[in-house]
Formats: structure tokens, sequence, C-alpha cells
């Protein structure tokens, strides 16, 4: 997500630095026109803005909070874009030391996938003081689409997220197990892809999942199991925190738990195939 996002900021005409843990990324981002650093620290100590997208809570922790972190290195009045999707609560907490530091924050995690981050099309669900969005809008529409701004506090950003998530998680679940039903009860696959997708449920989601499943492409498409088995924990999390019953979420995640368990590294459509062997069928063109 993180060098798709960073090229079409250099489309926008912004002065781009990259940081990875991984050489070749830098070596793509460079050579798409922008520039590497060799830490975090420096990254921090030469920009005035700084997308962190990385995968975990813990990760967001490190890049911005540790010895060599941005909180360290960045000047004050400079922003950070937490675009990644972690806990709420690991938002709050790492905030609080970043505004006492005098460094501005906006909670923005991303919605849209890897297609979003290529094409600049990305939902962003900003959470922010109004004045520091007000200001960075060029930026923000640098890589997203539609953004939206969710409120002031720190943390609700990533809490509309998780809600988002569980209706995600739940929505891909839910076209597997329709799939397989068809599949299995005598319907061609193109009938479903057809009468589906013109029907009240009808979206790019379903479309673009549809076409994976019966192409039979489970791995390089962009949306890697783990990540949405992590969204669903965080959305589970949440729910248990406010003390909300989520049936279909909490299948959704079993679902997902076990998808990762035999294809841990393969992308979401590939839990597709756990439904397929035990209703004895394959869901095909």
């Amino acid at each position: 997500m993180g060098l798709p996002m960073a090229c079409n900021l250099l489309k926008a005409g912004f002065e781009v630095t990259g940081f990875d843990l991984r050489p070749e990324r830098l070596n793509l981002l460079k050579g798409e026109g922008g520039l590497g650093s060799e830490s975090i620290g420096e990254l921090g100590q030469n920009s005035d803005v700084v997308f962190v997208m990385v995968m975990t809570g813990k990760q967001v922790a490190e890049i911005i909070l540790g010895d060599n972190g941005l909180l360290k290195s960045m000047r004050p009045g400079s922003v950070i874009i937490l675009s990644s999707t972690i806990a709420p609560s690991d938002a709050r907490e790492v905030a609080v030391p970043v505004l006492k530091g005098g460094i501005r924050m906006i909670d923005t995690p991303v919605s849209g996938g890897k297609s979003g981050a290529e094409n600049g099309t990305l939902t962003m669900m900003a959470a922010s003081a109004k004045e520091t969005f007000d200001e960075y809008q060029d930026v923000l529409k640098g890589v997203g689409e539609k953004v939206i701004y969710v409120g002031e506090e720190i943390g609700m950003g990533q809490t509309v997220k998780a809600a988002l998530q569980a209706l995600i998680g739940s929505t891909f679940t839910a076209i597997f197990e329709s799939l397989v039903l068809g599949s299995k009860a005598g319907v061609r696959g193109e009938v479903m892809h057809e009468v589906f997708g013109a029907s009240g449920v009808g979206s790019p989601l379903l479309k673009n999942c549809s076409n994976l499943i019966m192409d039979r492409k489970f791995k390089g498409t962009g949306s890697q199991i783990a990540t949405m088995y992590k969204d669903l924990g965080i959305s589970m999390d949440l729910a248990k925190q406010n003390g909300v019953a989520m049936f279909t979420t909490a299948a959704a995640y079993e679902l997902f738990q076990s998808g990762i368990s035999l294809f841990p590294d393969e992308d979401n459509w590939s839990i597709v195939r756990l439904l397929e062997q035990i209703a004895d069928t394959e869901v095909r063109w």
C-alpha cells in the first residue's frame, strides 16, 4: 500500500522520500522519481509530513516513539499521517506524546485495497484537529479520492475503520458461502456472477471477489488474508470493549482464522476453498 501511495504523491507534485526495510521497495520508489532514507530518524528530520503505513500497532509505536523514531526527529509543527489500520486504543496511546511534543497528527486509516492505492482512489476516514485536516487537504487528496472527516479525537478514524472492516469481512464470507451453495446445487458460476451483480447487493467488491474466485486466483492479488484477519480481530476487540454482540462478524472471524491456518500466505478468496472442501464442489465459470 505504501509504495503506490508514495507514487501518487509524486504524481501530485510533492517531493517524496521513503523508508522501507526492504531495499527493493526503495529502489522502486527511486525509479519513480522519489528519494530514499537510511533510517526513520533521517526521514523525520527531512520531512514536513510523514505517512505511516505499516501492519500493526506495535510497528506504529516503534516507528513513532522508538529511540530513532519520528517523535525525536520531526520538527514541532510537522505532521504524522497515520494511515495504518490499528486498534483505536493504540492510536490514542501513540498520539499523547506526539501531540505533547508539538507534532500534529491525522488518524486516517484507508479503504480500497491495492487497487485503490495504485489508482489514488482510496477512501480516507480522517480524525484530527479540524484546522490540521483543512490545511493538509492537498496531501490527503494526493492519495485518496474520498477524504471524509470523522471527528477531532485521534482514534476515531480507527474506530470507523473497525466498524467498516466488520462489514467488509462479513460480506466476504457471505459471498464465499453463497457461491459455494450455488455451485454445489448445480448453478454455473457465470450465472451467479451475473445475477448477484444485478441484484441489490451488487457492488465492485462482489464483482472483484467472484471474478478472482472463479478464475482461481488466490495469491498475489493484493488482499492478503493476514491483513483482514488482523482487522477483524480489532473489530472483535472493539466490540468486547463496548459490549456489542457481533454474531455475523464473529463467524467471519472464525472463517478467517481457519483460512489463515490453511493458507497463511494467500489472499482472502482462498477461504472459499475450505468451504469447497466441505461441500465437495468447486466454484468456476
